[in-house]
């Protein structure tokens, strides 16, 4: 089951109004003593309906979750589509400048100060969640795979374990890298991350940077699942394919 309702992130866009998306599990009304851990995701417009999705293509990963009757409830957030950089801006920690796009200001910590300070307190409230830590995931491809996997990092005390899918590493990496190796993360902190064969050519350097920071957070002791995804690319279809290594990550171990 999906509820669909529009809200404003005011410290972003002030009054305009974007969607929330919140699956859950088909057990959910037949067993009201249950509670479940939650999955926060970016680009919620992509992650259920073709109808909705940017490029027509969503992960469906509401059916997904149906057939194989995952105990997790799912909150996904629509990006800001301001042509002027909007979603790069809300799902970059950094500020940085790109040949191409030129000058992007860096709004992630005020996009996860919103998710944990108002969204996460709100899906907490209203449903039936496993609020601790130890239940809470995030995740996202692109800019929302870097996005997850800053939040996991900068928010280890909200997050527990998190999926990014082919995750912008290019942005900024200088800064990555101190974020990695400064980061406060318990050491029980758990990441999936991969990155398809076809898009590593994408951007310059890019094998050996998602090399790096693999090293890196390996030396951090962060309990890594890593992938170079077999023939995958950059778009909707090939991560929903990635479905069931990145939930079988997340999942892993938890009894719900």
């Amino acid at each position: 089951m999906i509820q669909k309702w529009d809200t404003t992130i005011p410290e972003l866009t002030g009054d305009e109004r974007r969607g929330i998306y919140l699956y859950l599990p088909e057990d959910y009304d037949r067993a009201p003593e249950r509670r479940y851990p939650v999955l926060y995701m970016f680009d919620g417009h992509n992650v259920f309906f073709d109808s909705d999705a940017t490029y027509g293509k969503s992960w469906a990963l509401g059916e997904h979750l149906d057939e194989f009757q995952v105990p997790l409830i799912v909150a996904a957030v629509e990006c800001n589509h301001h042509p002027d950089n909007g979603r790069l801006s809300e799902y970059s920690p950094y500020t940085f400048y790109d040949p191409d796009l030129g000058h992007v200001q860096g709004r992630g910590k005020i996009t996860m100060d919103w998710f944990v300070r108002t969204f996460k307190p709100i899906i907490d409230q209203k449903f039936r969640t496993l609020p601790d830590r130890q239940h809470t995931f995030i995740a996202g491809s692109s800019m929302g795979g870097l996005m997850s996997l800053y939040a996991l990092l900068e928010y280890n005390q909200v997050f527990s374990r998190a999926a990014a899918l082919s995750p912008s590493l290019w942005v900024a990496p200088d800064r990555l890298a101190r974020l990695v190796r400064g980061a406060d993360a318990r050491s029980d902190t758990v990441l999936y991350m991969d990155y398809g064969s076809r898009e590593l050519g994408n951007h310059e350097l890019m094998q050996s940077q998602f090399a790096r920071v693999v090293s890196q957070l390996l030396n951090r002791g962060i309990r890594l699942t890593c992938r170079i995804v077999p023939g995958g690319d950059h778009c909707e279809a090939s991560w929903e394919k990635q479905i069931p290594f990145f939930l079988e990550t997340l999942m892993y171990g938890l009894e719900v």
